[in-house]
């Protein structure tokens, strides 16, 4: 059996040290992704929310239209 030794253990807490390091770095580089993925969903639920805010005001013209010329009876 080898002799584990100072040197020994201090090596590979060394080498997990250096893993640990590593692996934080991995995730601060998920984190930010996972940031700018979130923001583009943002901007886009944004974007869908003002398409529609814009066809509820064609729908509003339109039916105005509609009334004006005589395609469809006014409401009651």
């Amino acid at each position: 059996m080898a002799d584990v030794s100072n040197e020994l253990i201090y090596e590979v807490l060394k080498k997990i040290q250096e893993d640990m390091a590593e692996t934080r770095h991995d995730v601060r580089e998920v984190k930010s992704e996972l940031h700018a993925i979130r923001g583009h969903m943002l901007a886009t639920q944004q974007d869908i929310a003002n398409i529609y805010a814009t066809m509820g005001r064609n729908e509003v013209r339109l039916d105005r239209l509609d009334r004006r010329l005589g395609l469809m009876e006014p409401a009651l």
